[in-house]
C-alpha cells in the first residue's frame, strides 16, 4: 500500500503550484497550519543544496476534532502533510499523505471512518490540481 498520492504539474511554476494546492485544500475545508521550507532549512543548518521542497501542514478542523475525540494521541499524525517539490527535471510534484496508511498503526476502529473521509478529500485535492 502506498503512503501517499501525487501528481506532477507540468505547466505550473513552483509558486503557482503552492498557491493552487492551498486553494484546493481550502475548497475541501483544510487550512495551512505550518509551512516548512526544507530547502532553506537544510542550506542554513548543514549547508546542503536540494531542489525546492516545501512541507505544508494542512488541517481540517472538523476532522481533527473528531480524530482527537476518538484517540487523544492521534496528534502525532496531525496535521496532514502535503509536499510541493521541485523534481530534478524542473517539474513540480505535489504529494499528499494517505491518512489511511498513516493511521493504520493505531488500534482504534473509529478512526478508520475518519481516515476514509480525509483520504477522499485529499485525493480530490490532488486530482483537482489540473
Amino acid at each position: 500500500m502506498s503512503y501517499y498520492f501525487s501528481k506532477v504539474l507540468p505547466r505550473k511554476s513552483y509558486d503557482e503550484a503552492k498557491e493552487l494546492v492551498t486553494e484546493e485544500l481550502k475548497k475541501e475545508g483544510f487550512g495551512i497550519l505550518s509551512e516548512i521550507d526544507v530547502q532553506a532549512t537544510l542550506k542554513k543548518k548543514i549547508d546542503v543544496d536540494i531542489q525546492r521542497y516545501t512541507i505544508l501542514g494542512a488541517c481540517n478542523p472538523h476532522f481533527a476534532h473528531k480524530a482527537i475525540s476518538e484517540e487523544d494521541k492521534i496528534g502525532v499524525f496531525l496535521p496532514c502533510n502535503v509536499l510541493v517539490k521541485e523534481k530534478k527535471d524542473g517539474l513540480i510534484e505535489v504529494v499528499a499523505v494517505d491518512p489511511i496508511s498513516s493511521m493504520s498503526s493505531v488500534q482504534n476502529e473509529s478512526l478508520g471512518e475518519i481516515a476514509i473521509e480525509v483520504q477522499s478529500k485529499l485525493k480530490k485535492v490532488i486530482e483537482n490540481l489540473g
